[in-house]
C-alpha cells in the first residue's frame, strides 16, 4: 500500500459513519431482500421473519468493520462457515447476497472508495 492509498479513516466503521450508518445499511439490505424479486432465493433461506437476522448482521458488521464488537460479546467468535452450514447456500444465494449488499451500500450512500475496498 502506498501512502497516497491510505483510507481517510482508521477503520471502515469510522469511514462508513458509525453505528447509525451500519444500522441503516443493515435495514436497507434486509428491506431489499424482502422486496426485490431478484433476491428471492436469498430471501427463501431466511425463513418467515428477518428480525433476528437484521439484529445479528448489524452486530456482526459493526465488529467486522472495526467498530464495537457487539456480536462477539454476545456469541463469541462468529465462525461464519459453521453458523451457516445448516442453510442451503449455493452460488445463487451467494451472488444474490453480494448484489443485495452492493445495492444497499449504494442506496445508503456508502462512499464508492469504501465499497470498492469491501468488495
Amino acid at each position: 500500500m502506498q501512502i497516497q492509498d491510505k483510507p481517510p479513516f482508521d477503520t471502515p466503521f469510522e469511514w462508513i459513519g458509525g453505528e447509525a450508518k451500519v444500522h441503516a445499511l443493515t435495514e436497507r439490505f434486509y428491506d431489499l431482500m424482502d422486496l426485490e424479486p431478484a433476491y428471492a432465493a436469498l430471501r427463501a433461506v431466511h425463513g418467515p421473519s428477518l428480525d433476528n437476522a437484521r439484529q445479528r448482521l448489524f452486530w456482526f458488521l459493526c465488529g467486522w468493520l472495526g467498530g464495537p464488537q457487539h456480536y462477539t460479546e454476545r456469541f463469541g467468535h462468529p465462525m461464519l462457515r459453521a453458523r451457516h452450514l445448516p442453510f442451503p447456500i449455493g452460488i445463487k444465494e451467494r451472488d444474490q447476497w453480494l448484489a443485495c449488499m452492493d445495492q444497499a451500500m449504494h442506496e445508503t450512500g456508502v462512499p464508492e472508495d469504501l465499497r470498492t475496498r469491501l468488495a
